[in-house]
Parts: C-alpha cells; structure tokens; sequence
C-alpha cells in the first residue's frame, strides 16, 4: 500500500522518513495544523526529537459547500484569499465577512482549547517544520505560512504526507522547502490515499501535545483519526 497510508500515524511516521536530515537540530521546532495535522506532526516530533506545538488556521469554506476552501485565516490575523474562488461563486463582501467572522471565533477558541495560558513555542530564528496531513488548494497552509513569517523563523519547511503534482510551486517565496511522500498526478481529494480519514478530535489533539510536553515522546491513544 506504498501509495496510501493506514492512517495519520502511519503517514507521520512515512512521512518523518523523509525528513531525517533535520534530526537531532537544536534549532527545530515542529508546528501542526490542527486538528488533522497534529498526529501527523507528533509522529515527525517525535521521531526528530524536535519540540511539538500547534499553529491554528481556519479554512474559509464557501457558502453553501463548507468544503470548497476559498481563503483562510490563522492566529496573528494572517488572511489568504483564494481570489479566483471568490469570483467564480460570485461570493459578496457582505457573506466572507459573516464567515471570517465565524472562523475568527472557531480559532480563538481553538487557541484557548488547545494552548490554555502557556505561551507558543519560541520560533524566531529557527528552522520550523510545519505539518498537515495534506495539501487539497494550500489555502491553509499558505495562511499559516503567512502567521508563521511575523514570527521570525530562520527556515520554514513545509512537510505533508501528500499533495498535487506541482504543489510546491505555490509556496517559493514563502517556504524555503517542500516535502511530500506522495505527488500523484491524478487527486481528487486528501482523504483518498487514507484507509482511515475519519475527523480527528480536540481530545486527540489535546492528547498528542500532552504527549509530546512529557519528559520523553510518549504514544497517544489512537490519533489514526
């Protein structure tokens, strides 16, 4: 099953493979998209021995297909709109407002949820790893990236079990580097190089972190999805 994963473990796992040349930096720091990326990412924290902690981004979905990703924010008040998307639904100020709205409440509560009063994981001038569990239009991610650069890192490297041929293309000049186990040509969606995609849960996340915060990376209950 070389071109598909059991689930996210197993694609954190295939995935740290790839990006065994950073082991053992004392300068890494591994962020994870929540909340599908960070079981992902405890798999590549852990096999790196490198520090694990959650960058928080919304998609923006459209009215009416939540899934259709047309932008998307992240803590710090970073915004990335998908501009041809906006245009081909016809979508107005008045209803992106209403969901940047909306999504600026999920985040906040998120942040809350997940981080509680400690502070994020310093990361200026280091190399950051950043993790999903794939790359559908990069909204997301390039988002995130956006947050990620006012914080002063010395190195951003975009890292995901999967994604489009060609994805990389839409990250020069604001990564540094692109890892993917899988391009494949044809891909209708994340989910279908998973066995296993089901939603992954705030007491997971909450339980890969808590893991990852302990004297040495222990294994989470099942983060498979």
């Amino acid at each position: 099953m070389g071109n598909m994963f059991r689930d996210r473990a197993d694609a954190g796992r295939r995935l740290a493979d790839a990006l065994l040349d950073y082991q053992g930096r004392d300068d890494l720091v591994v962020l994870a998209l929540p909340r599908g990326g960070v079981p992902v990412a405890f798999e590549v924290a852990r096999a790196l021995h490198a520090k694990l902690d959650v960058l928080i981004v919304r998609k923006l979905g459209a009215p009416g297909d939540e899934e259709l990703a047309m932008g998307a924010i992240a803590t710090g008040g970073a915004l990335h709109l998908e501009r041809s998307v906006l245009r081909q639904l016809g979508v107005s100020d008045a209803q992106l407002a209403d969901v940047i709205a909306r999504e600026k409440a999920e985040l906040a509560r998120r942040e809350l949820a997940y981080r509680g009063e400690s502070p994020p994981v310093p990361v200026e001038g280091k190399t950051v790893i950043v993790v999903d569990d794939g790359i559908a239009t990069g909204a997301s991610m390039q988002a995130a990236l956006e947050a990620l650069r006012s914080r002063h890192p010395a190195r951003i490297v975009v890292a995901v079990p999967v994604s489009p041929a060609g994805a990389q293309t839409a990250f020069e000049g604001i990564a540094d580097a692109f890892v993917s186990v899988l391009q494949p040509a044809w891909f209708a969606g994340i989910s279908q190089f998973y066995m296993k995609f089901g939603q992954t849960t705030d007491e997971e996340v909450h339980a890969c972190l808590a893991a990852a915060r302990g004297s040495e990376h222990e294994s989470p209950p099942d983060s498979g999805g």
